[in-house]
């Protein structure tokens, strides 16, 4: 049975997000398996695919810098626009999106697996290190512009590293990526002092779902997590984003089901059940209400590539 792409640090994720025979000399488009680092890749947007990804899910950490051009993310229930000086961040099992990729975007991306930086930092106290790769926290922030020349000259050390062969290579990179991680970390806490209470609320609730959305799925069960009534969290949600709490909770479970259909074999009626419908008919038209097509339609668009 076919399941929901989820790719690993290795060269079948790359013809994902990298156009075929693309050798720019940045990263890890460096010659032969002997330059590579095991656990990690550095990567230019030169040669990156232009066409729309995901959705899907990764097993490693992401980290993404965008210095010109923009494009479109989606994490969970968070949609984003990248523009020059914004940096995302993702952490292994986000299910994530991207579209919209403009023809001039140019910046950086650094992915590296769970347990890469155990020797400079468990990977158990990543979440609470950086709170950027934590459910809690947010994924997307601005860097000042001495930030981000700061972050893009340590990549450039790590590309130097990755380009020659000297003593210690693995370990400088480590530190380095760790060097840079603090850097986003600074400039991530700078951002985030002024968030209203309001908005910091949404901003759990809504990772709170991206987390339980497959198990939880009534207002009232989030609520608790938070401490709040119900009735307050719906209205401070509303307030911020202009839609329910309970419309929240939808659009996870219809990027669930849009998933499912696309990337699986499972029939109609067993993506209802699995997504806590009580009957096929119920979902069908949750699915249709949401998006405007039945799930059997949207299937069929998707397969064709449309």
């Amino acid at each position: 049975m076919k399941e929901i792409p989820q790719y690993k640090l290795d060269d079948t994720h790359r013809p994902v997000h990298r156009v075929e025979g693309d050798f720019t000399p940045f990263g890890n488009n460096v010659a032969g398996p002997a330059f590579r680092i095991d656990n990690f890749e550095l990567y230019s947007s030169d040669g990156l695919r232009m066409h729309p990804m995901g959705p899907f899910r990764c097993d490693f950490y992401r980290i993404g810098l965008v210095l010109r051009g923009s494009c479109e993310l989606q994490m969970g229930l968070e949609h984003f626009s990248q523009t020059p000086g914004t940096v995302n961040c993702s952490f292994p099992n986000q299910l994530f999106s991207k579209k919209a990729i403009s023809k001039d975007i140019f910046g950086y991306y650094v992915l590296f697996n769970p347990g890469f930086l155990e020797e400079v930092i468990p990977d158990a106290r990543m979440a609470e290190e950086f709170p950027f790769f934590s459910y809690a926290g947010s994924p997307f922030f601005r860097l000042e512009t001495a930030a981000i020349r700061q972050v893009e000259e340590l990549l450039h050390r790590i590309d130097d590293e990755l380009h020659g062969l000297r003593t210690g290579r693995e370990k400088a990179v480590q530190l380095y990526l760790y060097l840079v991680l603090l850097e986003l970390k600074r400039g991530y806490v700078d951002q985030s002092a002024g968030i209203p209470e309001s908005t910091a609320l949404v901003i759990k609730f809504r990772k709170l779902v991206h987390q339980h959305y497959l198990s939880l799925q009534k207002v009232t069960d989030y609520a608790t997590m938070l401490y709040v009534t119900p009735n307050h969290l719906n209205r401070v949600v509303k307030e911020v984003t202009g839609r329910t709490a309970s419309e929240h909770i939808a659009e996870m479970i219809q990027q669930e089901a849009k998933a499912l259909l696309r990337y699986t074999d499972l029939s109609v009626a067993e993506i209802a059940y699995k997504l806590q419908f009580s009957e096929p008919s119920a979902f069908n038209r949750s699915f249709k209400k949401a998006g405007g097509l039945t799930p059997l339609a949207y299937r069929s668009n998707a397969g064709s590539g449309q």
